[in-house]
């Protein structure tokens, strides 16, 4: 099942608080980027984030799903109501996540 623009334009929206979210459409779902780096994406309509020490301490009892088969396992976030948290998940994940893979 891919993800609804609206669900994507929901969590954005969410998320407008932060400087330099982006997306790329890919397959019918949704990576979201947060100042370059791949933080998630929205997958099956549901908000997905890398699993990262920091994301596993602001949601200590997320459950770990498959955006798609054969996927590493990412964190749900079940809060997506909540922009000041959802803020500070980004922000908290950033210094963790990889850098950008240079193009050749």
């Amino acid at each position: 099942m891919a993800s609804s623009k609206e669900y994507l334009d929901f969590v954005l929206e969410q998320l407008s608080g932060l400087e330099d979210i982006t997306y790329k459409a890919m397959m019918g779902e949704y990576i979201l980027y947060y100042c370059g780096k791949i933080v998630g994406g929205i997958y099956d309509d549901r908000f997905l984030v890398k699993d990262v020490k920091a994301a596993r301490e602001l949601m200590p009892d997320a459950e770990l799903e498959l955006p798609y088969e054969g996927a590493k396992e990412m964190l749900l976030v079940d809060n997506v109501e909540n922009r000041e948290f959802l803020e500070e998940l980004l922000e908290s994940m950033y210094p963790e996540l990889p850098a950008p893979k240079k193009k050749k």
